[in-house]
């Protein structure tokens, strides 16, 4: 049975929500292995000027750590 481990990250994107998990991902994959899943718990945005310059999500990522 495989023992997993769950931390909480954030990340963030010029481009969306679905760029900001994808870095989020690319980011903790440097120094993780094994990433299993993703699970966003929130999202919001940076607004200048009344435009969205800047996407940012609070998750959490689940990894195999053993067996």
């Amino acid at each position: 049975m495989p023992i997993l481990k769950v931390i909480e990250v954030m990340g963030s994107s010029t481009k969306s929500w679905d760029d900001a998990a994808q870095n989020m991902v690319s980011e903790a994959g440097k120094t993780v292995k094994n990433i299993r899943s993703i699970y966003v718990q929130e999202t919001s945005a940076k607004v200048e000027n009344n435009r969205i310059v800047e996407y940012r999500i609070n998750g959490k990522i689940t990894f195999e750590v053993g067996q």
